[in-house]
């Protein structure tokens, strides 16, 4: 059974478990349930489905999906528990002793546990997540990485404890076998295939470009830290690309977020997700996300939303 059948597999158990329906979150604090887009609970009742949940801290992160019953998506998500963002989570030096010690705490990316390991050259912990699947997006798996020390690029602007959300387009086999620092498997990247306002890293990170289990980051040229101004980042969307038989192909939406920023997150905040002009796919793409915190039962989700035909 391959990584990606392992993961339709387990996600399917879950679904199956949990009977195919999760409920709403009961509230945000305020006296009025946390509201989605077209005025229902959030995530909506009934059409939502949620993965196993890994330990991350002091807390647990699921994945959701929301679909209608015809198969419309509505969100794709990642729900963490607010212990999550508020606890202790594991630094760079337990991961690097738990990386390097006999037995290791971390061992498999694929485990509950997650994988210690060094990604961007720096400690990171990383979760393979299955994504219950809507069978109209191109969405299958998730990447969550805990980057405590953050992580090189953007002039430093990225060097600060935070999140990295992969929601990718392609099969675990292929993510999971990108090694990197490298160079791009692929020269260039043609411009209709890039997102409005995205900008590959400058030619002389040509040969940092490629990372492992993940592929190529492109930034927006107008992130308030680029260049090099860590205290103006919170909240950054990378879109990625993976070398598919020799093409650049996008491969991957990631919300980017501080761990301070998702401490500090009250009620909903909407962002959009910029569009290239030709997709590699013909299903439905994301055209915003969102990040709503819910005091009242202690989570904190981040969701693809707004899914359009493409």
């Amino acid at each position: 059974m391959s990584r990606r059948q392992l993961l339709r597999a387990t996600a399917a158990g879950t679904l199956a478990a949990a009977g195919g329906v999760a409920g709403a979150s009961p509230g945000n604090g305020t006296g009025a349930a946390p509201r989605d887009d077209a005025g229902g609970g959030f995530p909506p009742s009934g059409i939502t489905t949620y993965s196993d949940p890994v330990t991350l801290g002091d807390g647990a992160v699921r994945t959701f999906t929301s679909a209608t019953p015809s198969g419309v998506p509505k969100y794709h998500g990642v729900e963490f528990d607010r212990e999550v963002v508020t606890g202790s989570l594991p630094s760079a030096a337990e991961l690097a002793a738990d990386r390097t010690s006999v037995d290791p705490t971390y061992d498999d990316k694929y485990d509950s546990t997650g994988e210690a390991m060094t990604v961007h050259r720096r400690e990171s912990l990383q979760f393979f997540l299955p994504l219950p699947l809507a069978d109209e997006t191109p969405f299958t798996f998730l990447g969550l990485n805990w980057n405590p020390n953050g992580h090189p690029g953007g002039g430093e602007a990225w060097g600060v404890p935070h999140f990295d959300i992969h929601f990718h387009m392609l099969g675990t086999d292929i993510v999971d076998a990108i090694e990197g620092p490298a160079y791009a498997p692929y020269d260039g990247i043609p411009d209709e295939r890039i997102p409005a306002g995205y900008n590959r890293s400058p030619p002389r990170a040509a040969a940092e470009r490629y990372i492992t289990d993940m592929g190529e980051h492109l930034a927006p040229a107008d992130a308030p830290e680029l260049p090099g101004n860590p205290e103006a980042f919170t909240n950054t969307l990378i879109q990625g690309f993976v070398g598919v038989a020799g093409e650049p192909e996008l491969a991957f939406v990631e919300p980017m977020l501080t761990r301070e920023y998702l401490r500090e997150v009250t009620g909903t905040e909407r962002f959009e997700v910029p569009q290239p002009s030709v997709y590699p796919h013909d299903g439905r793409h994301p055209t915003a996300y969102s990040v709503r915190a819910d005091p009242a039962a202690g989570t904190v989700t981040v969701a693809l939303q707004a899914f359009k035909s493409v």
